[in-house]
């Protein structure tokens, strides 16, 4: 059984960002410095890890006005289709809950929205194409 944590050192941090570069930059041939905004410490981190190795991770942010967002959610290739990413998004939205958030914005690449959509996102409209590649969608979800 896998346990999500919430990160609280900046190694664990570091890990995460290794991991979003490895999945969400490093195949399209993009800097690791584009696997953080640099706002790691004003939002909230879940990972899960595996025998020491962070295998799957997701941010949630709070936008202000009740609103939240997740962002950089990535899970290792050895590992996808597992349910991690679920579990991510799950204690997201729990913390989410504890910080009276009651809304959760994100922006799915085109290969996510049927898995934001089994978690309850809705797709609210066609956003943006990330490096003129990636087609993003900009779903939300009212959480109680």
């Amino acid at each position: 059984m896998y346990k999500v944590q919430i990160a609280k050192t900046q190694t664990q941090i570091d890990a995460i960002i290794d991991l979003r570069y490895d999945i969400l930059r490093k195949p399209w041939n993009q800097p690791k410095e584009t696997s953080s905004d640099g706002m790691e410490q004003n939002a909230v981190n879940a990972f899960i890890e595996d025998n020491g190795k962070t295998i799957a991770c997701g941010r949630l942010q709070d936008n202000g006005g009740g609103v939240g967002q997740i962002r950089y959610m990535a899970v290792d290739s050895n590992y996808q289709g597992k349910g991690l990413g679920k579990l991510i998004v799950t204690k997201l939205e729990e913390e989410a809950r504890k910080i009276n958030l009651h809304t959760i914005e994100l922006q799915a690449r085109e290969n996510a929205v049927e898995f934001y959509k089994s978690q309850g996102y809705v797709v609210k409209e066609t956003s943006f194409k990330l490096w003129d590649i990636i087609q993003h969608y900009l779903m939300t979800k009212e959480i109680k």
